[in-house]
């Protein structure tokens, strides 16, 4: 069974900067990719960032140069640094474990999700 559990969540001023993380366990050496997506309440959820094992990254264009993923093998954990926070940033972030080809990024697993509020 894949689980995934983020964390790292919180309440942070606008300018400020949160870490999320997200532990796998589980088998989930068929995923080639994993990413962070988010939703806010009444919206439809968006990718965020998504990351492969090939050290490629994506963002969306809402969080470019703002946000970095990366990922800690040794430790079968997912980051998602975000900086520079506004409060539009604020979401429920999700962890999740899929396939990234053809640009295009497919989602299996999902993690439960960390609360991120942006305001003063």
């Amino acid at each position: 069974q894949v689980q995934l559990v983020e964390s790292g969540g919180g309440l942070v001023q606008p300018g400020g900067s949160l870490r999320l993380s997200c532990a796998a366990t589980g088998t989930i050496f068929r995923f080639n990719a994993m990413g962070w997506y988010r939703q806010a309440p009444g919206k439809e959820r968006e990718l965020v960032a998504t990351h492969t094992g090939g050290r490629t990254t994506n963002y969306a264009d809402s969080v470019k140069g703002r946000f970095t993923i990366s990922r800690d093998n040794a430790k079968n954990t997912l980051h998602l640094q975000m900086n520079s926070l506004k409060p539009e940033d604020t979401a429920v972030y999700y962890c999740n474990a899929g396939r990234l080809y053809s640009g295009s990024y497919y989602p299996d697993y999902w993690g439960q999700g960390t609360q991120v509020t942006v305001s003063s």
